[in-house]
């Protein structure tokens, strides 16, 4: 089973955690291994993660597959995907690498044309997470046992309308798709799921299916 790691002091850091991240400075502060290991600060706290496993990257490839074949149907799909591309999310000193964003196509372009190394919210229409057994906690709405705000809280807090969450945990197997925003509270007030092995619908502005019948949950241990 993957591990992962939070670090929660913080004091021997020459800046802050979230200046550091923009800097590109943190993995390297932190000595971790160029080997895919992720670095995010969720809720205020640095989040090590280890890359994550086939099964999980095929999802993401999926639902960027089902992006594609919209646009290439048809020429004037404004929607653009882009995998593991830094978030920052600057008013909560915060900085996520969302498993997809979903932008529409002036951003994109924008983005291309700035070669900008982190997105900002108001770029996304859509994030994408995963989860796997060491980051599903950060990936869903807290529960009893997390108080620290996760990528859940965040994307709402920021204004991302749309968050779908792939839970690949076999006591869950399911898609479920958050929208509606509260920016004051930052939580989802809409949400609609799918257990895996059902037809992912995404609703306008998107308008487009995606099949889960390969999507399986993670092996226990």
């Amino acid at each position: 089973m993957s591990t992962l790691a939070t670090v929660h002091h913080h004091r021997e850091l020459p800046d802050t955690p979230h200046n550091l991240w923009m800097r590109d400075e943190l993995a390297d502060l932190l000595d971790l291994p160029h080997d895919g290991t992720r670095v995010e600060i969720i809720g205020g706290e640095i989040v090590v993660s280890p890359g994550p496993d086939m099964a999980h990257n095929f999802i993401v490839q999926d639902v960027s597959e089902a992006f594609a074949v919209a646009r290439a149907q048809d020429p004037s799909f404004p929607w653009r995907c882009v995998v593991t591309q830094d978030l920052n999310l600057s008013e909560l000193h915060d900085g996520y690498i969302p498993d997809l964003c979903v932008l529409d196509k002036e951003s994109a372009a924008q983005g291309r044309r700035e070669q900008l190394r982190k997105a900002l919210p108001d770029h996304l229409e859509l994030a994408l997470e995963v989860t796997s057994p060491s980051t599903a906690s950060y990936d869903r709405s807290p529960g009893r046992r997390r108080v620290s705000p996760t990528k859940w809280n965040g994307y709402a807090r920021v204004g991302i309308p749309y968050y779908l969450l792939v839970d690949r945990d076999p006591n869950v197997a399911r898609t479920i798709l958050f929208a509606e925003p509260d920016t004051a509270k930052g939580e989802y007030r809409e949400s609609v799921s799918w257990e895996f092995g059902e037809t992912v619908k995404l609703p306008d502005p998107f308008g487009l299916e995606i099949t889960t019948d390969e999507w399986e949950p993670w092996q226990r241990s």
